[in-house]
């Protein structure tokens, strides 16, 4: 409901007391999770605290996420964070707003089709086998793996791949770094009590603008190399983007938007997915009887072979593992918004420029919704059980007109890769090595998480 007038008389959220928000700005450099938990904690499903006198609030009840996402959500619109978050990755369907998203959006849309994304299932399986060779020589000799790096680099060559037409392991080795140290200086942005112009060179501002070069790098080169070929031969995601026609006007995108919207799929398509893995195997680990059924599934519909894309409706039991492992550590762990006008939620007034933050790691344990929530039980994805819960307990691509356009071939990709792996190895966790969450844009582990390999008999 929008607010009016009298409204001005509704409560303010319960919050901590806190001048200017330094102590909060303090929590949130060290680990934003741990803050939105004690937050939550301490103060409810509607938090209000302070950013230098900016009023931010904070939602973990799946009604008040539909309101912003979906019921109100003209009134919402992409804030500060997001504006930082350009100089990553540019100003792509991501971090891209009004008229312009909405355009680029319905210019995209055809590229990421059901049964467009269902033809890229070859590549991902192709390149998901040649990871399967290259983990027979530390199966054999029982080194461990860090499978986060190993999930980020098939995945890097898949997105690769299905965007460029061609491998890219040549850049895989360059890149990967260069994402987690922008994402981390991002972070530190987005937490900063000065947002410093990007053109005075501290050391932050050198490295954010060295790995975004080098990014750009890149994908300029392939996408001019592209142009001087005839896209019309391939059958990419990248030529689709070139032929893709503004329905209205019929223009194509310029080459800043081009290049944006590659380097957000190209940085996006990949990560989000291989921390979707990484966390599975984790969890996986932890639980042998899932890993158990799920290997069961495996064997009966595969009997030994490599997945295809024909097989992932027979495999329930593996999409309910890779949601599960989303639920309780989902990629993206927070969205953030900014009200355009004033409006009300939860009998609490939300000013117009307010910030609302919403997590999905905090919603998706939300005991209301989530029976046992800190377990891991891929069962409550059932049909049954998905279609009686609240369309917005759970939210890991986001909700609304501004769902994740990438959203079924993130699924198709963690379900092919998944069975492809478990159906050959099972992975067991080092015991002395420490995993530790770190919340940066993505949800990551800090320290990797190291595993070895036992082939399956």
């Amino acid at each position: 409901m929008a607010a009016n007038a009298t409204d001005s008389r509704l409560r303010k959220p319960p919050g901590p007391r806190d001048f200017l928000g330094l102590r909060t700005i303090d929590a949130m450099k060290r680990n934003p999770l741990e803050l939105m938990l004690d937050l939550h904690k301490t103060h409810g499903e509607i938090v209000h605290h302070t950013l230098l006198n900016a009023p931010v609030y904070f939602f973990t009840h799946p009604d008040h996420v539909g309101h912003i996402l979906q019921d109100n959500h003209r009134n919402y619109q992409r804030g500060r964070d997001y504006r930082r978050l350009r100089r990553l990755l540019g100003n792509g369907l991501v971090t891209n707003d009004g008229d312009s998203w909405l355009k680029q959006r319905r210019l995209m849309q055809p590229a990421f089709h059901r049964r467009r994304i269902a033809g890229f299932g070859e590549t991902m399986v192709q390149e998901t086998q040649k990871m399967l060779a290259q983990w027979e020589a530390p199966a054999s000799s029982g080194k461990p793996l860090d499978v986060s790096s190993e999930m980020m680099r098939v995945t890097l060559n898949i997105v690769g791949r299905v965007m460029f037409g061609a491998a890219v392991q040549d850049d895989a080795a360059r890149l990967e770094p260069l994402v987690t140290m922008a994402q981390r200086e991002v972070r530190n942005r987005l937490y900063a009590l000065v947002d410093v112009p990007e053109w005075i060179p501290l050391p932050g501002n050198r490295r954010s603008k060295n790995a975004r070069e080098t990014i750009d790098e890149v994908v300029t080169r392939i996408i001019a190399a592209r142009r001087q070929s005839d896209a019309s031969q391939e059958d990419d995601l990248l030529a689709m983007l070139l032929e893709a026609r503004d329905p209205e006007t019929g223009e194509p995108m310029d080459d800043d938007q081009l290049r944006d919207e590659v380097r957000t799929i190209f940085l996006a398509g990949h990560e989000t997915t291989a921390n979707a893995l990484t966390w599975t195997w984790y969890l996986l680990a932890q639980n042998p009887a899932a890993a158990e059924k799920l290997r069961a599934e495996l064997d009966w519909v595969l009997d030994g072979r490599l997945p295809t894309v024909a097989d992932v409706p027979q495999l329930p039991y593996t999409k309910m593992v890779v949601e599960e492992s989303m639920r309780l550590l989902p990629p993206v762990w927070s969205l953030s918004r900014e009200a355009i006008a004033d409006d009300e939620i939860g009998g609490y007034r939300i000013p117009a420029g307010g910030s609302v933050v919403m997590s999905q790691y905090l919603t998706h344990r939300h005991p209301d919704f989530w029976d046992e929530p800190e377990s891991f039980i891929p069962e409550r994805f059932s049909p049954e059980q998905a279609k009686a819960r609240h369309r917005f307990a759970y939210f890991p691509f986001g909700g609304g007109p501004r769902l994740c356009i990438g959203n079924n071939f993130a699924m198709l990709e963690a379900q092919l890769l998944l069975a492809a792996f478990a159906q050959r190895y099972e992975l067991d966790l080092v015991p002395e090595h420490p995993v530790e969450l770190e919340p940066l844009i993505t949800l990551r582990p800090k320290h990797g998480v190291m595993m070895t390999l036992r082939p399956r008999a």
